[in-house]
């Protein structure tokens, strides 16, 4: 049994803080649902878009803007399909792979997230530094350590309500809208030219590179994370009607928000293709060079100002929510619980350190590369993300009901392989080149092939699993006990249990648990609910722990206490200290009890090959029956 497996609400904080459900007038409807996609879209409009967007256009001209759409019919489909996990559910993509997979592979899980994160995050705060240093003449150096205080920034917004919150990043999103739409406006480009970027087309492996730059840019695994968290936001009535109403304003939030997104991208890539490329400068992949470039070409001085005021809005408003889906990330696969100023600065230092240390040791030339980099190692995170979350919202148990259809799955799964497919040849073609031109290839054998192999078996594994984990729970629904038909007639039938003990853990097993409990003894029984704190302190400690968690969990238990007694029944509480194979099994040992009802808990396959379970280690230390629940 775990200390505390019951799920926190996602970004408690503001968890149903925008009343959705007594909205009367349709555009009443739709406005008190948009708000959450604008927080999702700043990060398909950040600083490491622009670089491979900058990259694609001055090399490739307008060749890649199929490429571009294609990202974002992908995105919209994907962030519909986290809206519907968040809506249905209620709980977040993080979440739900906690409660799906294995512990060690979601910490896998969880560390892969942080990645794509931190270079989500290492776009972010190395654009809005070049935006400062453009503007305002700031050292590249200074401008990365400013954006530390944007954790503070997000504290203050997220204080004051989602709704102000949202309000901020729109106004961010309108501001980088408006220096694009003037800026295309100076470069007047060639439309005919422009519609034959829609044809789909790659050129070279350097294009090939590029375009999966442009898709890890645009489909991002931190805004999966993100959006099936911000839906939550909003109260609806969880009836068949309220649900199908947050489905359809969601997807109309989304597409409004993603579409703007795109223009603003393609806006990048065409203003890049029709002022570099059609000049014969085929090689700008540095913003600052794209910044320096503008005013001769354009001949307007305003041109690089509007280009830095935007790319300091897009920094800001993808930082915000870059910090605010770390923090989900984090609660959501290891359920902790920390002061939100603290979780909020560590996931700004997981960015601004690498970035630091890069711009030290490389140099501020690096910063073009290392944002096209970040962007691919985002695109290659996105299978660990994606393959989950189809899982999940084809789950008809999970999804109650409303799980995706057929079609949808299928599309869903054929961008995954498309996705996954793009990242495989990429990864398969460095490692040969660096095979190639490596004066010592021995450690390209021992360290990355291995990593490699384990990327490949780990999404395997995630798209395994479901069925895996089906399969042996069905093989367990078919065994049935070894007995003889003589013995089941000498079977004694024992007295009715008096005195019953529960184990809980808060989690959603406990309703099963206290309902098993309370239908063998009825109302004339006298119930216990027995709870283990297995915190490091209270291991240490024993019951001289005096801290958040126990107190936290005393509660928990008065709450089910008088539940339970206004329906009539019996009920004490007690509280164990340690671990609960241990503490457990002392308690029952210790007391009057006829029975211990225990819930199953069980996480079948590799973990009990690897940990065993508390059932093994409770039923064989105890004196009394136990029923597992």
């Amino acid at each position: 049994m775990k200390a505390k497996e019951k799920l926190k609400r996602s970004l408690e904080e503001v968890h149903g803080s925008v009343n959705a459900s007594d909205q009367k007038t349709f555009w009443r409807k739709i406005f008190a649902f948009l708000g959450p996609a604008y927080l999702v879209s700043v990060g398909y409009m950040d600083p490491g878009n622009w670089a491979t967007d900058i990259a694609g256009g001055s090399q490739f001209g307008y060749s890649l803007l199929w490429v571009l759409l294609m990202s974002n019919i992908m995105a919209l489909l994907l962030q519909s399909l986290c809206t519907r996990l968040g809506i249905v559910s209620g709980l977040d993509l993080a979440q739900a792979s906690r409660k799906e997979y294995p512990k060690f592979v979601n910490f896998i899980l969880y560390i892969l997230a942080e990645i794509a994160i931190a270079a989500t995050d290492l776009a972010e705060v190395v654009g809005m530094a070049i935006g400062l240093e453009l503007l305002f003449h700031i050292p590249l150096l200074w401008g990365v350590s400013i954006t530390v205080f944007d954790s503070f920034l997000l504290l203050f917004l997220m204080n004051k309500g989602i709704r102000r919150m949202e309000a901020f990043i729109i106004s961010l999103v309108a501001v980088i809208g408006l220096c694009f739409f003037l800026e295309l406006f100076f470069a007047k480009p060639d439309l005919a030219e422009i519609a034959t970027g829609f044809i789909p087309e790659i050129k070279n492996n350097r294009a090939l590179y590029i375009a999966i730059g442009i898709i890890g840019a645009t489909v991002m695994p931190h805004n999966l994370y993100l959006h099936s968290s911000l839906v939550q936001t909003r109260k609806i009535i969880p009836t068949k009607a309220g649900i199908k109403q947050a489905l359809k304003y969601n997807f109309a939030d989304s597409a409004i928000a993603l579409n703007f997104a795109f223009f603003v991208n393609a806006a990048i890539l065409i203003l890049a293709a029709s002022v570099f490329y059609k000049n014969g400068i085929y090689q700008v992949a540095e913003i600052k060079d794209a910044h320096a470039l503008l005013e001769p070409l354009l001949g307007s001085s305003l041109a690089p100002v509007l280009f830095a005021l935007a790319l300091i809005a897009a920094g800001q408003s993808s930082t915000l929510t870059g910090t605010l889906a770390g923090q989900i990330v984090m609660e959501g696969y290891l359920n902790l619980r920390i002061q939100p100023w603290v979780r909020r600065l560590i996931t700004r230092l997981l960015a601004i350190i690498p970035a630091l240390l890069t711009i030290y040791f490389f140099g501020e030339s690096s910063t073009g590369e290392l944002l096209v980099l970040s962007q691919v190692v985002l695109s290659l995170q996105l299978g660990f993300a994606v393959i989950p979350l189809i899982h999940f919202v084809s789950d008809n148990k999970m999804m109650k009901g409303y799980q995706i259809k057929w079609p949808i799955a299928a599309a869903s799964w054929l961008i995954t392989i498309i996705i996954v497919s793009l990242n495989v040849k990429l990864v398969n073609d460095e490692i040969i080149n660096w095979l190639q031109n490596s004066e010592n290839p021995f450690w390209i054998w021992i360290f990355v092939i291995p990593v490699a192999i384990g990327a490949v078996l780990l999404l395997l594994f995630i798209g395994l699993w479901p069925y895996i984990k089906r399969f042996f729970a069905e093989k367990e629904t078919k065994m049935v006990p070894h007995i003889t038909a003589s013995q089941i007639g000498q079977l004694s039938i024992p007295k009715a249990y008096q005195n019953i003990a529960v184990a809980v853990d808060f989690s959603t097993a406990d309703s099963k648990s206290i309902a098993s409990a309370l239908q063998i003894g009825g109302k004339e029984a006298k119930y216990t609910l027995v709870h283990i704190v297995e915190t490091p302190g209270a291991i240490l400690y024993g019951n001289q722990i005096k801290d958040f968690e126990t107190s936290s969990d005393m509660e928990f238990l008065e709450d089910y206490r008088s539940e339970l007694e206004n329906n009539g029944y019996q009920i004490n509480i007690q509280l164990g200290f340690g671990l609960s194979k241990k503490a457990l099994p002392k308690i029952v040992n210790s007391g009057d009890f006829d029975l211990l009802v225990l819930g199953s808990h069980g996480h079948a396959f590799f973990k009990d090959l690897l940990f065993g379970t508390t059932v093994d280690k409770v039923r064989h230390r105890i004196k009394i029956p136990v029923f597992i629940s």
